[in-house]
Parts: C-alpha cells; sequence; structure tokens
C-alpha cells in the first residue's frame, strides 16, 4: 500500500539532500521581488563567494525556500536545493511592506513552516535574504544553545532575556523543547493578535524559558551583526543583516556598499586589513 503523500510534497527529499551529517540545515525565504538578476539573492549569493575560511561550502546545505511559482523556477536556475511553500490567501511575488496584511501573513506562515522543520527532526539555521555572509557563523553558537537568535541590540551577556532578538538569523536546534516552544510561540500569535512573531518571540521568552528550561543564546553583534548595531570589526564580523531599513532600495544600496568594502578588505594584505583601515562607508540610507 503506498504511503499517503505528505501535505509538504518533496520538503523531507530536499532536506535530506542539503542536511549536514547531524541533520542540519541552512535556509532562507524568497519571493519574486527578490530573485531578479541584480537583485537581493544575487547578493546573499556572492557574499558567500566573497567570504573567508571556506563558507561558500555552506552553501550545499543552503534550502531556498519559495514563495511563488515564479521564484521556486527562478531559484532552480541557480541553486540545488529549492523548495516551493505552496500557501494560499497572499499574493507572495511582489515586495510586502513591512507591518502590512500580508506581510503578517507571510512572517507567520515563515514560522509555521519553521516548527514543521524541527518535527520532522533536523536543526535549521535560518538566514534572512539580506544577511550577507562572510565567514562560518556556527563557531559563535553555542552547543548548550536550543536556540541561538541575532540581536537587534546586544547588551553584552548573551543569556540575559534583556537582549533585544531578531528573528531574520535563528538556530534551532529539533528537540522536544524546541517543538514545544513552537507551539507556544504560534498560539501567541493569536494571544497578542497584531504583533508580529519577533515581538511574540520577546512576550513570550521569559515565561516559556521558566516552563520548559530551553537555553536561548543571543548572538553578539560583534560577529553576527546589523544595521541596527553595527560592528565596525571587519576581522571579527562573520554576517551582516540589513536589520532596521525598510524597502529593498535601501537595503540594496547599502549592501552593495557593503560587498564594495569587502572586496578591497579581502584583496588587502593581511597586515594592512589587521591594521583596522578597512571600514564601512558610512552613512548609507540606513547603514550609520
Amino acid at each position: 500500500m503506498q504511503a499517503p503523500a505528505s501535505p509538504y510534497g518533496d520538503l523531507e527529499e530536499v532536506l535530506q539532500r542539503a542536511a549536514t551529517a547531524d541533520k542540519t540545515v541552512i535556509m532562507t525565504q524568497i519571493n519574486l521581488a527578490w530573485t531578479k538578476p541584480g537583485s537581493l539573492l544575487d547578493l546573499f549569493f556572492e557574499s558567500f563567494r566573497l567570504g573567508e575560511g571556506g563558507v561558500s561550502r555552506l552553501l550545499d546545505h543552503l534550502v531556498i525556500v519559495t514563495m511563488d511559482p515564479a521564484a521556486y523556477e527562478q531559484c532552480q536556475v541557480v541553486h540545488r536545493h529549492c523548495y516551493f511553500l505552496r500557501t494560499t490567501g497572499v499574493d507572495y511575488r511582489s515586495e510586502k511592506m513591512f507591518m502590512s496584511k500580508d506581510y503578517l501573513e507571510m512572517m507567520w506562515g515563515r514560522n509555521k513552516f519553521q516548527q514543521t522543520i524541527v518535527e520532522l527532526g533536523y536543526n535549521f539555521l535560518f538566514t534572512d535574504v539580506d544577511v550577507m555572509w562572510f565567514r562560518d557563523p556556527f563557531r559563535h553558537i553555542s552547543m548548550g544553545a536550543d536556540i541561538a537568535i541575532s540581536s537587534d541590540v546586544f547588551i553584552g551577556d548573551p543569556y540575559s532575556l534583556g537582549n533585544f532578538p531578531n528573528g531574520g538569523f535563528l538556530f534551532v536546534r529539533s528537540n522536544n523543547k524546541t517543538i514545544e516552544f513552537y507551539k507556544s510561540w504560534q498560539q501567541g500569535r493569536w494571544r497578542f493578535f497584531g504583533k508580529h512573531e519577533q515581538d511574540v518571540f520577546n512576550l513570550i521568552k521569559h515565561e516559556q524559558q521558566a516552563k520548559l528550561d530551553i537555553a536561548i543564546q543571543f548572538l553578539d553583534t560583534t560577529y553576527i551583526s546589523g544595521f541596527c548595531q553595527l560592528s565596525k570589526d571587519l576581522n571579527k564580523i562573520c554576517t551582516l543583516h540589513a536589520n532596521c531599513c525598510v524597502g529593498l532600495g535601501a537595503k540594496m544600496h547599502d549592501l552593495r556598499g557593503v560587498l564594495d568594502v569587502w572586496r578591497n578588505y579581502t584583496a588587502a594584505p593581511p597586515d594592512e586589513r589587521r591594521s583596522g583601515k578597512f571600514q564601512w562607508k558610512l552613512p548609507g540610507i540606513c547603514i550609520h
């Protein structure tokens, strides 16, 4: 007798192909607006290619989750591991404005999909496509962390719940604690109606940590950085997120500037790089 078809289509097959030996995948999510030549997806790939310490090999473990058929087709042209997440009720082809109804629908859909990944037994590192990858970030994720999340504002202690989280760069280890956390996170959508998933994470982190004894690590912005709290040390930075920045045009402008500086930095001799003379071009539209 044939096994019933999965509601997630070929997801398990894609995850199996992309996963590391310890069942970890890297994931990003895109729509058509971000896949056009010269758009965010191109910059994202370019950062891996310009990166150091073999960061480009991590692309072998990247699953690109596409939100519309045209983005899926485009993905297949440029990458091995593509998955089309079928959703209803929202046209995902165009850019969604921050906090619009469609934006909230998209973010909560993404959150539900992440829950499915951990329920299937895979660890994941989710990255927004406007995160530039320069060095391997996994070495900054603690082996003891159930969840490691980037920070809009990092206050110095990685285990303090006083840090301000950003779900655009998020590692989750698949275990019973994280599966329960995601169930509560999804329920929070209705408990705190109209809030996006990052706000709800902030609202439930205290009660969930106490209830589940879950280890939440907030990532240091020296290494896992963003426009909100910019790391100025190019010798230490691993990833850079165009957060605190609204609109595709503004993100593209500033990230192109970031890649220009990084390109010059990596081409320079080691002593020049160590001297600290390389700095981001400031201010940009958002970066400052």
